[in-house]
């Protein structure tokens, strides 16, 4: 099949190519710079420098590529992230999933794609009672700003995702990405956080982190280019209160364990999505995943991936 990543030099793209090549498809990689572009070209790709931002680019891109497959990893979030900046950090990445993705969208209804493959999160799902949540269970229509907008932008590309007659739609909600080139690399932005205790254990730390490695993410997505419609969770299978896994990480990374603060602290210091998330965000089951893309995850768990925060991608097939 011809499938086209759009956002192919991020985290998942770039190693979602060579295994999309592997499995016999025609690749062709999208990126904003040229220089990402010669990489993806040495990759064995037909690389395209395309701003989905700019008016007319998506449908001038469809009509001329007319992939069968459309995989949108569109994001633009920084490789630093620092939670105090949330907001101006998500502002751009919004907008590239709203404006971006749905000029993408349009022109995938328009050009005869078969099969649209969209990038959503596995911690979008409400707080509250206890248990991992399902597919079915209902997001976090209430959470603080900066993550509300992002929460609503992603829920509406969902929805068109689900509604369109065009096309089969796959949505798959990866877990918090841990890897190369994800915040929990070698020198990625949580990791430095952790070894400079700037990642503090806030209230009870009874917030639940459902993870995957990068390498089982793209798994999953070479799997939903034949496999699958609907949305589904793509998370490892030992998830993780913020208690567990930031101490655990400290005493890998070799650091002094995290410092515990109240909650009305972290509100001034992080403020109100970290601490939320810190103390009551739900993980997610991946049973449905597994049944229906052939799925699993080669890491099925954190504290293996992330043992000697392994900077390769892990060896495996799947289906």
């Amino acid at each position: 099949m011809r499938v086209l990543v759009a956002g192919a030099a991020g985290a998942i793209g770039r190693p979602l190519v060579p295994q999309l090549l592997d499995a016999g498809h025609e690749v062709h990689a999208t990126t904003r710079k040229p220089t990402r572009a010669t990489e993806l070209s040495a990759a064995g790709a037909v690389s395209e420098v395309v701003d989905f931002l700019e008016p007319g680019a998506a449908d001038a891109l469809l009509e001329r590529v007319r992939p069968d497959v459309v995989i949108d990893e569109l994001t633009s979030l920084p490789h630093d992230y620092d939670p105090r900046k949330a907001e101006s950090a998500y502002v751009h990445n919004n907008r590239i999933r709203s404006e971006g993705t749905g000029a993408l969208l349009a022109a995938a209804e328009k050009h005869g794609v078969q099969r649209y493959i969209l990038q959503s999160v596995a911690f979008i799902y409400a707080p509250g009672s206890s248990g991992l949540r399902s597919e079915t269970d209902p997001v976090w229509s209430d959470a603080p700003d900066p993550f509300a907008d992002a929460i609503a932008t992603l829920v509406e590309n969902e929805r068109i995702v689900a509604e369109s007659s065009a096309f089969t739609g796959v949505t798959l909600r990866y877990g918090f990405l841990y890897g190369p080139g994800t915040w929990y690399e070698s020198g990625g932005s949580t990791t430095v956080a952790i070894q400079k205790r700037r990642l503090p254990l806030i209230g009870g730390g009874t917030g639940v982190n459902s993870l995957v490695h990068v390498g089982d993410a793209v798994a999953a997505t070479v799997c939903a280019t034949v496999y699958g419609k609907g949305i589904y969770n793509v998370v490892d299978d030992d998830p993780a209160s913020f208690s567990e896994l930031v101490p655990e990480l400290a005493r890998i990374l070799g650091a002094k364990q995290p410092m515990r603060i109240p909650r009305w602290l972290g509100r001034i210091i992080a403020g109100g999505y970290l601490v939320e998330a810190a103390t009551r965000m739900p993980g997610a089951s991946n049973a449905k995943a597994k049944a229906e893309l052939g799925w699993a995850p080669i890491l099925p768990s954190w504290r293996e991936g992330m043992r000697d925060f392994r900077d390769s991608y892990p060896s495996g097939s799947q289906h």
